[in-house]
């Protein structure tokens, strides 16, 4: 309980109380009397104390009832004689509360003007009694204060009925979001935690699987049901859990829960628990004879209360229940902070992906294309790296991704491009006597639907003047295999313009060979698992004959249709050399050089030959 005050009243009306006779002036509803002096009449001050339907008591200096009247007597069901003489605070239990109490003091020394705070009592008869107490500086002569009591317990038990409404769901009863927040931010609060508890706090947060489908089959009269039964069985399993007390069942709003586990015992608990709600939700429901069968995603987390924010714990939850809903539903999951730090990185990476094409803060890197007849750099493999202020140089696995879903790899790609032809061309002026190489860069599916791709190849070229033969687009089989349309028309009119089509990763996506005819594709670019096929482990170890026959068969197939091959990966001389054997065009692969700058190319381009490891930095 805690008790309120006001300031002290001004000079002028404190020297208006003081009087050598008074009337107390008091109404049946609330607030403090008010002392107005009048002309000496104690036969009246003392009818109306004694009449007076608010309960009052008159107290001296040292904090003892000098009088008190019948009504204070009748509310807190005592003989009016024995109030006098009582400790006055004890009455009304002001020394419990460490504010009141230091309020009060402060009365009965005059140094404080009026003190107004509310108490629970415990009536002799056995039920609590709110009531609402007020001290007020009596006249200077009669010195002490005077002290009133009013009985609030119908307007608080109206109060405590509608904060109940309030804060409870009206479906099924649960607390709600607002009363769950409460009690977390209590949980959380430093001065909560006892030297008997364990400083830990645990959290299902639970969402049924498919419940918008019984919504709108079934109608939100049966969904109603469902979620009563749902929060009939989430309090049973609270119940039966509890260890160190009976967990908090919520309902947060839709198909949501909550379960808050106050004084955790560790992550088993939490496991326990989730694993009963999980089953307790997945037997049959009887909805008015009608049988339904849902499921659960939970997600749990489980930490120390120190230093944990409401805020930071529900966010933590709400992470975890997404990651049950991706790994398949039906089940629970913990919060795993590594994972939670990916999913961190990869929302900073998505919201700074666009102004880091305008930063410059991309580079391109390229892989030589070696041919396996003359190890000879035929072309190189642009790379793009992203040199992150903050994340340091990431690969294109880490953000490809995210520039695809959400359209930046439109601006990203035209500027790799660009990038990648001017620095074929300048290779070529750099050098004039030997054959030039070209450039492949890959090419995403959302470049083709969302740009026009022919038109920025074309202005590239001409802007670059590299030569249409030296450019390679690469698209991955996925992406090509069974396109029809847009994709296919931009492939011809790039191919018909003398832009070399490669397929990457050939061979892990839909591998529908006889489609190849129908493709304006120049080269096919074997995925690099084929060629780990091809490794072998010590000197007398053969690999399997399986792996080279289908190989063989696609390189062959890809000849009789006009390609080239390259083969990806290629690690060893031992590989090298069998891929040679099959008949593969090119290699690629750290065996002749890991992805390097522009100038190590150049250095590469001036040698007469590239053999094994020579272009390894």
């Amino acid at each position: 309980m805690s008790g309120t005050s006001e300031g002290p009243a001004p000079a002028a009306e404190l020297d208006r109380r003081v009087v050598t006779e008074s009337e107390i002036i008091t109404s049946a509803g609330a607030g403090p009397p008010v002392v107005r002096a009048l002309a000496p009449s104690p036969p009246s001050y003392r009818s109306v104390f004694t009449a007076a339907p608010l309960a009052m008591a008159v107290v001296d200096r040292e904090g003892l009832v000098t009088g008190a009247n019948a009504a204070l007597a009748g509310l807190l069901g005592r003989d009016q004689d024995t109030l006098t003489g009582a400790v006055a605070a004890d009455l009304v239990d002001l020394t419990s509360d460490t504010r009141a109490w230091h309020a009060y003091r402060e009365m009965l020394r005059g140094r404080r003007a009026r003190l107004r705070c509310t108490r629970r009592l415990k009536h002799p008869e056995g039920h609590a009694l709110w009531v609402r107490v007020t001290v007020a500086p009596l006249p200077a002569d009669d010195g002490g204060v005077l002290l009133s009591v009013a009985d609030i317990s119908d307007h608080r038990e109206l109060q405590e009925r509608l904060r109940h409404v309030r804060m409870h769901d009206p479906v099924t009863r649960l607390p709600n979001r607002a009363l769950f927040f409460e009690r977390l931010t209590e949980a959380l609060e430093a001065e909560s935690y006892e030297e008997s508890g364990t400083g830990r706090i645990g959290l299902c947060y639970l969402d049924l699987d498919g419940f918008k489908a019984v919504n709108d089959t079934l109608g939100h009269r049966v969904g109603d049901q469902l979620l009563t039964a749902v929060a009939e069985r989430l309090t049973r399993c609270a119940k039966d859990a509890a260890r160190t007390g009976t967990p908090l069942v919520a309902r947060l709003g839709g198909d949501e829960f909550a379960l808050l586990v106050e004084d955790s015992t560790g992550t088993e608990q939490l496991a326990d628990l989730a694993e009963s709600l999980l089953d307790a939700i997945q037997a049959p429901f009887d909805l008015s004879g009608r049988r339904l069968s849902v499921s659960a995603s939970i997600g749990v987390v489980e930490r120390h209360a120190a230093g944990t924010t409401p805020t930071a714990l529900m966010q933590a939850a709400d992470t975890t229940l997404y990651w049950a809903k991706a790994d398949g539903k039906a089940r629970w999951t913990f919060f795993d902070p590594e994972r939670n730090a990916h999913r961190v990185t990869r929302q900073a990476l998505a919201s700074t992906l666009r102004p880091a094409i305008d930063r410059g803060e991309f580079a391109l890197e390229y892989q030589p294309l070696v041919g396996m007849e003359d190890d000879r750099v035929h072309g190189v493999e642009a790379l793009v790296r992203w040199h992150h202020p903050r994340f340091g140089t990431l690969t294109p696995n880490r953000f490809i991704p995210l520039a695809e879903e959400d359209g930046s790899i439109v601006p990203l790609g035209r500027w790799v491009l660009r990038t990648a032809c001017r620095q074929a061309r300048a290779w070529q002026v750099e050098h004039p006597d030997g054959p030039p190489i070209f450039v492949s860069v890959n090419v995403a599916v959302r470049q083709v639907w969302d740009s026009d791709l022919v038109a920025d190849v074309a202005d590239i070229l001409r802007e670059t003047g590299l030569a249409p033969e030296l450019l390679q687009l690469e698209l991955t089989e996925s992406a090509v295999m069974g396109s029809s349309g847009r994709p296919i028309q931009t492939l011809k009119a790039l191919s018909d313009m003398g832009v070399r089509i490669a397929i990457d990763d050939f061979g892990t996506g839909y591998s529908n060979l006889a489609y190849l005819s129908r493709l304006p594709v120049s080269v096919l670019k074997l995925d690099g698992s084929f060629v780990r096929g091809f490794q072998i482990e010590d000197r007398t170890a053969k690999a399997s004959p399986a792996d080279e026959v289908i190989v063989e068969a696609m390189v062959q197939l890809a000849h009789r249709l006009g390609l080239t091959v390259t083969a990806e990966c290629v690690e060893t001389s031992a590989q090298a050399t069998r891929l040679r054997r099959i008949g593969c065009d090119t290699g690629q692969g750290w065996l002749y050089s890991r992805p390097v700058s522009p100038d190590r190319i150049s250095e590469l381009l001036g040698t007469p030959g590239v053999q094994a490891g020579v272009g390894n930095p």
